[in-house]
């Protein structure tokens, strides 16, 4: 496993330790990446599956 999936699996971990309180905070992450396509999303996406 690479960097970047660590990275993604730290923040996946902490954002459902965030999520348990009144305010969904992944579910306004995953909207926001799919009305705002940030490059650093795409970029994110290119280095985890580039093995």
């Amino acid at each position: 496993m690479n960097a970047s999936r660590w990275n993604c699996i730290f923040v996946l971990l902490l954002l459902t330790l965030l999520g348990v309180g009144p305010m969904p905070i992944t579910s306004l992450v995953g909207i926001y990446v799919v009305i705002a396509r940030p490059r650093w999303f795409r970029e994110l996406v290119r280095r985890v599956y580039d093995e």
